[in-house]
């Protein structure tokens, strides 16, 4: 039996690397499938990575940490009834670990095997708040202010591909809704 994790991972972050930590150790013996959902979205505020980014992110990262994992992309369907059904197709059969309710939810109504990770300080490593930090640092240009703000909720390796990739110069071009003035 092996690990799935399931995310958007945009970025990949600490909390993430934690649940990808746990998964390992849970299920030593197998590489770890992490899926990455929304697949189709990329050049949008609340997804700016494509998923070919993100599966660079998070390699980065398992290399780093010697972690064995193997990846999937899964388009979105809207439709959580049939969700389980079509991300099985991509990521095929396992124990879903995950620290969000609601997939935890969907997944045990499916009658697939969960297994569930509690985060502490959650609210720190919520995607968006992390993308918003990392817009806020879009347009600094200095690598050593990026490595220190962004060090405190995402991993090293991610910020350097974040940075040799310039992979930060997208969240600039997202509009924000406040204008100055």
């Amino acid at each position: 039996m092996r690990a799935i994790v399931l995310g958007r991972f945009q970025p990949f972050h600490n909390g993430h690397a934690f649940l990808l930590l746990k998964a390992a150790a849970a299920f030593p013996d197998e590489p770890v499938m992490v899926a990455i959902g929304s697949a189709q979205s990329e050049w949008e505020p609340n997804n700016p990575w494509s998923a070919e980014d993100r599966n660079a992110m998070l390699h980065a990262w398992a290399e780093s940490m010697g972690i064995e994992v193997e990846t999937c992309s899964i388009e979105d369907i809207n439709d959580p009834p049939n969700w389980v059904a079509h991300a099985t197709k991509h990521h095929g059969k396992g124990t879903l670990v995950t620290s969000d309710q609601a997939t935890l939810v969907l997944y045990e109504e499916a009658g697939f095997p969960v297994q569930e990770v509690v985060l502490s300080e959650r609210e720190r490593y919520e995607g968006w708040r992390v993308r918003q930090t990392a817009k806020m640092l879009s347009t600094v240009y200095d690598d050593e202010a990026v490595r220190e703000v962004l060090g405190q909720t995402v991993p090293k390796p991610v910020i350097e591909w974040l940075i040799e990739n310039d992979a930060l110069f997208r969240l600039s071009t997202f509009e924000t809704g406040v204008h100055a003035g």
